[in-house]
């Protein structure tokens, strides 16, 4: 699905990843660690064509990334959803606008019952009509997810997801990511919080990836 031969990926003369070789396999879930700097945003980038490699092979969906046209982009990003770690929004646009916004740019019309079942499943259908300022960081979070899932893609990024939010409001997110992987779609997070991690891998067989000294590397049992 998304598979990396000996990427690197340098930028102002500096290399920041080396050597990557891994692959995201279909309905498989991944935490990503490292310190801050490290380059997890970077390699979230690379996965759906954000960025592209200085270094190796990354194939995204049988496609090789460097060799990819602006609209085989555009149809590799119509089957990965992200949500970033600061989350923006339309805030003269409703929640429910914001989340079916992938839909209204790919000149679809949202199906109101479908949209507002994605609604309740994120519990937000009573906020349906609100404006975003009006949201804490935990409704602005999973309002986020929303619309990273309403394309129904194959994959889900989250950069730092978590990351604002108490504990309470991050098992919910967690949830959530973990109903979508049994729904079959691959999984990767980007996260400093290991109590989130191991309260993860209780649940699924998560495979936790740190990176270090520019590398991705699986890490050990010491989470």
């Amino acid at each position: 699905m998304i598979s990396f031969d000996k990427v690197g990926y340098s930028y102002g003369g500096g290399e920041l990843l080396s050597e990557i070789s891994l692959t995201l396999s279909p309905g498989s879930f991944h935490f990503l660690t490292g310190p801050s700097g490290a380059g997890k945003t970077t390699f979230l980038k690379l996965c759906y064509a954000e960025l592209l490699p200085t270094a190796g092979r990354l194939t995204l969906f049988d496609g090789e990334a460097r060799g990819l046209s602006r609209d085989d982009v555009a149809m590799v990003r119509r089957r990965i959803g992200v949500v970033h770690q600061d989350c923006q929004f339309l805030d003269h646009l409703p929640v429910a606008a914001n989340v079916a916004l992938p839909l209204t740019v790919t000149g679809k019309d949202a199906e109101v019952a479908d949209l507002q079942d994605l609604l309740t499943w994120v519990g937000l259908r009573p906020l349906a009509d609100a404006l975003p300022p009006s949201l804490s960081g935990g409704e602005r979070q999973r309002a986020a997810v929303a619309r990273a899932v309403i394309m129904s893609p194959d994959v889900i990024l989250a950069d730092e997801p978590t990351g604002n939010l108490d504990w309470e409001m991050s098992q919910r997110l967690l949830r959530l990511f973990l109903e979508l992987n049994r729904m079959g779609k691959t999984i990767v997070i980007a996260t400093h919080d290991m109590n989130l991690i191991r309260t993860a891998k209780g649940q699924v067989a998560a495979r936790v990836l740190r990176i270090q000294n520019r590398r991705v590397q699986l890490a050990g049992a010491d989470l």
